[in-house]
């Protein structure tokens, strides 16, 4: 993935909030960090530089000022449908595996995760 968007000056984390936003639309900043499961100081550091590099802008929200609203800039959406299709990395990554094993891992790993933020949190599963 790295390898792929290095010529587009893209890191996999802008990626992602770029593919956020030109597939389900503005997004509130504040909804990015457990989406993406990061902290929110990262998200604004990934957000800020998606800003300077004119990819995205950030809008108050009408109710409260500190809240932002991302969205695609039109230099972001015209980047957006450059990009090459990253489809290959699922293919490559699962290719010859049934549905049904790639579901079972799936729940298996979000299980052990919810686990270990739980154990995290000071709780028991």
């Amino acid at each position: 993935m790295e390898e792929t968007l290095r010529p587009h000056d893209l890191g996999g984390t802008q990626w992602y909030i770029l593919h956020q936003l030109a597939r389900v639309g503005p997004t509130m900043q504040r909804e990015l960090a457990p989406l993406l499961q990061i902290e929110r100081a990262t998200v604004s550091i990934i957000v800020s530089a998606l800003v300077r590099k004119g990819l995205v802008e950030q809008v108050s929200s009408g109710l409260d000022q500190r809240q932002k609203l991302l969205r695609l800039t039109p230099a972001g959406t015209r980047l957006w449908s450059e990009l090459p299709d990253l489809a290959f990395i699922h293919d490559e990554a699962f290719g010859g595996f049934s549905e049904a094993d790639i579901e079972t891992t799936a729940r298996v790993l979000r299980a052990a995760t919810e686990r270990l933020n739980l154990r995290l949190k000071g709780k028991k599963a």
